[in-house]
């Protein structure tokens, strides 16, 4: 599709975001991370030129040299996936926006010794495995709220902004929308929290419906 088709074609996608926010309440606001893992830099900057500039990658050396080759615009990036404790150093370089994927105690720990020892500090959400699927990361949403406190306790260079969650790998709504409302009702319970980043292409509408005010969005975005 061509420039105009394409800004037409993202305009229906805010369209649809902006009508599943209203269902929640007009003072809701809710933030599109552009998820990038299948596109390349020239696709980011076509979106960029519309408007976008939140970016998202689950894989450090593909955030590494999409952030050098796009170091001219004034991206956000967020990295958004598993983070290996080899690559803690890698992620640090590029020193992310936001790590939504912080799912467990060991790797705060871990994350938290590297940032002391640079001297600095990293904004990161709580990743919880809400549908507990032996397939998906995170820390069980019973442990949520205890992991939480802890990072925040033992971990002063992790600054927490909320939690992350997959939704519910099923094609029965109820399934995906109580996972969100699990996620919803444990990011109420933490102190001082500003982000409940959950929904994604195939589930954003609902995803919003329950709470979400931050959303990834890949294959809508890109029209992959």
């Amino acid at each position: 599709m061509n420039e105009i088709e394409y800004k037409l074609y993202i305009d229906d996608v805010i369209r649809r975001v902006e009508t599943a926010r209203l269902t929640v309440s007009e003072h809701h606001i809710v933030k599109i991370v552009a998820v990038s893992k299948y596109s390349t830099a020239e696709d980011i900057e076509k979106l960029y030129k519309i408007g976008q500039r939140a970016f998202g990658e689950n894989k450090v050396q593909d955030l590494q040299a999409k952030a050098q080759e796009l170091e001219d615009l004034p991206l956000e990036w967020h990295f958004i996936g598993n983070l290996q404790k080899n690559k803690i150093n890698k992620l640090l370089d590029i020193n992310p926006s936001l790590f939504q994927a912080l799912d467990s105690l060991e790797l705060a720990h871990e994350l938290q010794k590297k940032l002391l020892a640079r001297d600095m500090t990293l904004d990161c959400l709580l990743h919880v495995n809400a549908a507990k699927e032996e397939s998906k990361h995170g820390v069980m949403p019973e442990d949520a709220l205890e992991i939480y406190t802890t990072i925040q306790n033992e971990c002063p260079n992790i600054k927490l902004k909320g939690i992350m969650s997959i939704g519910a790998h099923s094609d029965d709504k109820e399934v995906v929308r109580k996972s969100f409302e699990v996620t919803h009702e444990i990011y109420q319970q933490l102190p001082n929290a500003t982000i409940c980043s959950m929904g994604m292409s195939g589930d954003f509408e609902l995803a919003i419906e329950c709470g979400s005010n931050m959303v990834r969005l890949g294959s809508i975005v890109f029209n992959k």
